[in-house]
């Protein structure tokens, strides 16, 4: 039992307000002086080296670097005026233009910060100006910003496939209709709002609608070619056998490079920020992902497992039951904990009883990531929020975008439900891709 009393001192820690990793390590280093007495020093120098020696995550500075990249490169602004060519005429018009824009960039980073930063730049003056409401703007922005979790590239699933000994290739191919499914219900929503309630979104007219459709298609085909290149310089090149994951990611740090230099937005300034971004950012995930490590191998190896898996047997609540118990617990704690602090706490504790059910991983951990995808918006946590309160104007409150993320959080759970029973949504394409490779 002493395995279990780790958890309880572990969110004591964080919610006195000590940081994740240091909390992590801490309950570690206590509990594993306490099972192994000085054995546990060996044990944690293997763990380091474990991590420090896993190639799968030199792919997390490089996708780290492209974000930060292609956040200054000039690509979002004319995309968001190709888009929104041909959507702000719909009811809710310049909202739906803004979750395309979100799912196009979010497929060209992979970092959720960088595309609700740039895109909310961008769309919010936009929205304001035309009178949308305040709560549909904000849950479109933190909705819309968060699609990375879900949007392949995506740092996530860098961290998540060693962790859950699952191919980051097989994840990232798994993550494209769940993606689209959820972006897709994010529009079918704002357009039936603002059906109902025109004034939440009007439409648009612009002197660019009366372009000729050629000019209309040459204006979108110049915006779309840069984030087109880069989603098939990372992405196409995993599917399609060419590249391994870290390598892809080198493919899309270098063409995020050299487009930042032809759209004439290159400066040692600019570059300096990309790598002190890519230097602080890759630094927190890695320490917390070794503080998580040292955390479950002490927890494993003080006979954690073998207490829940008495306990979990003796519930009886079968492996549907005990999916949803999975989920549940990973949804409550995006209330409090990031992404990462979720993943490197729970998913060494599920995947073994996943497996074990007999459920596939790959579709697991798609339910995984739409569950993590809510706690972007969950409050008190909810880095969405915070993200949106740094760039939004203070005529946004943070009551109007608490409301806003509310119908989104539902969508997020609807799509959930659709993957959990439809499970060849998640694998149909990856099985596809190994039969073609």
């Amino acid at each position: 039992m002493t395995a279990l009393a780790m958890f309880p001192a572990l969110f004591v820690l964080i919610f006195l307000g000590f940081p994740v990793a240091f909390s992590l390590l801490g309950v570690a280093f206590v509990f594993g002086m306490i099972t192994f007495g000085d054995a546990v020093f060996f044990q944690f120098t293997q763990k380091i080296e474990d991590v420090a020696s896993n190639f799968v995550l030199a792919a997390v500075p490089l996708f780290v670097f492209m974000g930060a990249m292609l956040e200054r490169s000039g690509i979002a602004e004319q995309l968001f005026s190709a888009v929104h060519i041909w959507t702000r005429r719909l009811p809710g018009g310049l909202a739906v233009g803004t979750v395309i824009m979100c799912v196009i960039f979010a497929a060209s980073t992979g970092v959720i910060g960088a595309t609700e930063t740039v895109v909310g730049l961008l769309a919010i003056p936009a929205m304001l100006k035309y009178s949308y409401s305040h709560s549909l703007i904000a849950g479109t922005i933190c909705a819309g910003g968060s699609l990375g979790t879900i949007i392949p590239p995506s740092v996530v699933v860098v961290v998540l496939g060693p962790i859950a000994n699952v191919s980051i290739g097989d994840l990232m191919v798994g993550m494209v209709f769940p993606g689209l499914i959820l972006s897709g219900l994010y529009i079918v929503y704002i357009v039936g709002l603002c059906l109902i309630r025109p004034e939440a979104g009007p439409r648009v007219r612009n002197a660019d609608d009366d372009l000729p459709l050629r000019a209309k298609l040459g204006t979108t085909m110049k915006a779309l070619i840069p984030p087109l290149f880069m989603i098939f310089a990372v992405l196409g090149s995993i599917v399609l056998g060419w590249a391994a994951p870290t390598e892809a990611a080198a493919i899309g740090a270098a063409g995020a490079f050299v487009l930042t230099v032809l759209y004439g937005r290159f400066t040692l300034r600019t570059f300096w920020d990309a790598l002190i971004k890519t230097i602080v950012v890759t630094s927190m995930i890695m320490f917390i992902l070794l503080a998580g490590s040292l955390f479950t191998g002490v927890f494993a190896g003080a006979g954690g497992m073998g207490v829940m898996r008495a306990l979990i047997n003796g519930v009886e609540i079968g492996p549907w039951g005990l999916v949803a118990v999975f989920l549940a617990l990973v949804f409550i704690a995006g209330f409090f904990l990031e992404w990462i602090s979720i993943l490197l706490i729970f998913v060494p504790l599920f995947m073994p009883f996943v497996l074990q059910s007999g459920f596939d991983p790959v579709w697991f951990c798609m339910l995984l990531l739409v569950m993590i995808q809510t706690s972007y918006l969950t409050p008190p946590m909810a880095p969405a929020i915070f993200y949106l309160r740094g760039v939004a104007p203070d005529s946004i409150t943070l009551r109007q975008m608490y409301k806003g993320v509310v119908p989104f959080i539902a969508i997020q759970v609807i799509t959930l439900g659709i993957v959990a029973a439809f499970p060849q949504i998640a694998l149909w394409l990856p099985q596809q891709i190994l039969g073609f490779r």
